[in-house]
């Protein structure tokens, strides 16, 4: 039994080793503590013990899933228990497991990017414009299928319903494929902004092509770039100027951003001071926008992992066993990850 992968699975089921060493007979707390520091020994009976109390499969301990995540984009993350955000971030690892396994039976999209070397002095703006012009988005158009742009470029993109205060996550596979893990629950406007937060960390952060230096903050060039990307200096800077609270639904509804992002736009870009930067705020709140907008703004759908699963259903005809098999995963995470029909997994509930 892997050590780390019984690491994984007792605290993806959010139990400490007291609980774990407490339910199974046989074990204590200090032997399971030395064993999953890669000391000691557990019976064939203990192990099995332990992976029917976890509900994992007995295969399941024997794989190796890493899936290291580097770049976490939390709201409000102070909020949200260790726990859930433990739960969660093991969740995002099995989605790059589940991808990586696809790969043996499916080919997904070649990858169409180049990470950029910001060490190297080119700006999150920059990198930004050339993106777009990649993707063939004049400076003057809003983003529209941002979903299907990312994917063109070889980027999975997958879509996990949870209510835990999280944006998303990106990082790269243990097999080697671009990944972005989005809330599917946030309003549009929000997974806009975070799409293009996680394909600026893709583009500009990826330690798996070039040394990031610590003590680069990848938060606000992540940031910057979701700014250029989705609203280009060229195209805003004189139309924000002089804008008036009641603007602020029209240019959510053409650049399909919040209203509370026009608003920081308008005034990272210099064209309205920080008192009235300050009053927008302030009518915001009063209006109860700060915690729902009006006006709802578009979006497209990731197709690509849909369409993996449809092929595995219908063309190759894998029935439910078939999947259990094939990921060596329990039912619950295939129905809500795989099938994304609702389980009990804590992360959902």
């Amino acid at each position: 039994m892997n050590r780390r992968q019984l690491t994984f699975a007792r605290e993806f089921r959010g139990y400490s080793q007291s609980d774990l060493s407490n339910a199974i007979n046989g074990l204590s707390q200090p032997n399971l503590s030395k064993y999953e520091k890669g000391f000691g020994f557990l019976s064939k009976e203990v192990q099995e013990s332990i992976a029917k109390f976890l509900d994992f499969p007995i295969e399941f301990f024997e794989l190796e899933i890493g899936n290291k995540i580097v770049n976490g984009n939390y709201r409000k993350r102070s909020t949200v228990t260790k726990n859930l955000i433990q739960n969660f971030e093991y969740s995002c690892k099995l989605v790059g497991y589940i991808i990586d396994e696809l790969s043996q039976t499916i080919d997904w999209p070649e990858a169409k990017y180049t990470p950029i070397n910001v060490e190297e002095g080119y700006s999150p703006e920059y990198i930004a414009q050339f993106i777009r012009r990649k993707l063939k988005i004049d400076s003057y158009s809003p983003v529209k299928n941002i979903f299907k742009a990312i994917e063109s470029l070889g980027i999975i993109i997958y879509e996990l319903p949870t209510d835990i205060k999280f944006d998303g996550v990106s990082f790269i596979t243990d097999k080697g494929f671009p990944l972005i893990v989005i809330n599917k629950n946030f309003p549009n406007d929000r997974k806009r902004f975070t799409l293009a937060h996680e394909l600026g960390h893709i583009l500009m952060h990826n330690e798996h092509s070039f040394i990031i230096s610590e003590y680069r903050d990848k938060e606000k060039e992540a940031n910057s770039f979701a700014a250029e990307f989705l609203m280009p200096e060229e195209s805003c800077k004189n139309n924000l100027r002089g804008i008036k609270f009641n603007d602020l639904a029209d240019y959510k509804q053409y650049w399909l951003t919040s209203m509370a992002f026009v608003i920081r736009r308008a005034y990272d870009l210099g064209c309205i001071n920080k008192n009235e930067y300050t009053y927008f705020n302030i009518q915001m709140s009063r209006f109860g926008y700060s915690k729902v907008e009006p006006v709802k703004v578009f979006i497209d759908e990731p197709v690509n992992f849909n369409k993996s699963i449809s092929l595995m259903e219908t063309e190759l005809e894998y029935t439910f066993d078939d999947l259990l098999n094939y990921f060596t995963l329990p039912k619950d995470i295939v129905n809500s990850l795989i099938l994304q029909k609702k389980s009990n997994m804590t992360i959902l509930t």
